[in-house]
């Protein structure tokens, strides 16, 4: 695939809208001012962002931002940026962060892949998270995952020397999609002890979906790689 196939055709959402609640379009017109960041095709300065010289984690696809809020609750020495297109998801995760006084989540509304070409510089991330994205399970339908050589070659150019990229799926034939790709990409290295995979981390929160389909004997698979020094 040529290099400016990214450009062209990659996006790192489908989108399906979906209905607002009242409650969710109150908190995009009265909390997105201060929470959310504007897309603009040029580089932002994270630090100036929140106020702070921390690191810096993004998370692509928070869909309703339940794990979103509780990571960075959780984790106060570090700042997160949180990228998503659908609007519901975005006012839902702007209420939990009203609701639970999160101070160090930001959020931008736009394609995840435009964000990180456009808006964050080489070295700037300490962590993307990329929990559960669309497995696009039809074999023909494959091409449009999230997960491609390219677009972890963008990721790696934003990543520091260090930094981690978490992924996690409930489906057992995007994860394999996964490690494939990954494990092509010179620049990270895997940190699983044994085998592929890693033990959910604890700063990972179980969502009430994830909780159920391992009631009923479903897998779920986290993998997490390191970027390794220039």
């Amino acid at each position: 695939m040529e290099n400016n196939l990214l450009h062209r055709e990659i996006k790192s959402f489908v989108l399906r809208q979906g209905k607002i609640t009242p409650g969710q379009q109150r908190a995009l017109e009265e909390l997105m001012p201060r929470y959310g960041v504007d897309y603009a095709p040029e580089l932002i300065d994270l630090n100036k962002v929140f106020g702070r010289d921390n690191a810096k984690i993004l998370e692509i696809g928070f869909g309703m931002g339940h794990a979103t809020w509780q990571i960075a609750k959780t984790n106060p020495e570090q700042d997160y940026l949180g990228v998503e297109v659908h609007l519901p998801g975005v006012g839902a995760l702007l209420m939990q962060i009203a609701e639970h006084e999160v101070n160090n989540l930001r959020l931008i509304r736009h394609d995840a892949v435009e964000v990180l070409r456009h808006m964050l510089a080489d070295n700037s991330l300490d962590g993307v998270h990329i929990f559960f994205p669309d497995p696009w399970h039809k074999k023909r339908h494959n091409k449009r995952r999230l997960i491609q050589t390219e677009f972890v070659n963008l990721l790696c150019q934003k990543l520091k020397p260090g930094a981690y990229l978490h992924l996690a799926t409930d489906w057992q034939d995007y994860a394999l999609w996964m490690i494939n790709v990954l494990k092509d990409v010179p620049m990270l290295r895997n940190q699983a002890v044994d085998g592929d995979y890693v033990a959910r981390p604890d700063y990972r929160p179980l969502t009430k979906f994830e909780q159920r389909g391992l009631k009923l004997g479903h897998g779920v698979w986290d993998i997490i790689y390191r970027k390794i020094s220039d």
